[in-house]
């Protein structure tokens, strides 16, 4: 039988630190804490739902992160 897959570890770090700073900012923090994967997303926007680790997203309006969630 096959191993059961492991999903990758996701860097320990809370989302809602970076609602408020620079879109640029928030995007080297979140490389530099180890998130393998950043998305930054307008108001709005449609988006697949599907869940990824190690992924952290951004909604950002007017060059600042306004939400923020991983997956």
């Amino acid at each position: 039988m096959a191993p059961i897959p492991t999903p990758p570890v996701q860097p320990d770090d809370t989302p809602g630190a970076y609602v408020g700073l620079a879109a640029e900012a928030a995007e080297r923090r979140a490389r530099a804490r180890g998130w393998s994967s950043v998305r930054s997303l307008p108001p709005g926007a449609i988006i697949t739902m599907e869940y990824r680790a190690g992924r952290i997203n951004f909604e950002v309006d007017d060059a600042v992160v306004t939400r923020c969630w991983v997956g």
